[in-house]
């Protein structure tokens, strides 16, 4: 059954992550999107396949010319974002 994808999209640190952990711990139907990135973790606490998948310049560009993504944007200069289409399907 096909279902409706929720999007926040707003700046760094305006509270994104907090209105999605609200929203995922008082609603069981929702799940959550890691998205992907060739940035660097930040401290010790982000996780690979947790906060986001990690990937190098080289196998983001590589998944680009797979299709692998529904979206993706070369946010700041060598530093990629995307949503993985199999995080969707």
């Amino acid at each position: 059954m096909p279902g409706k994808a929720l999007i926040f999209s707003a700046p760094s640190g305006s509270g994104k992550t907090t209105i999605v952990k609200h929203l995922l711990a008082n609603n069981p139907t929702l799940g959550f999107s890691i998205s992907a990135s060739t940035r660097d973790k930040r401290g010790r606490t982000e996780m690979d396949g947790k906060d986001y998948y990690f990937l190098t310049p080289k196998d983001f560009k590589k998944k680009i010319d797979n299709d692998e993504f529904i979206e993706w944007e070369e946010v700041y200069a060598g530093n990629f974002y995307g949503t993985l289409k199999s995080e969707i399907q």
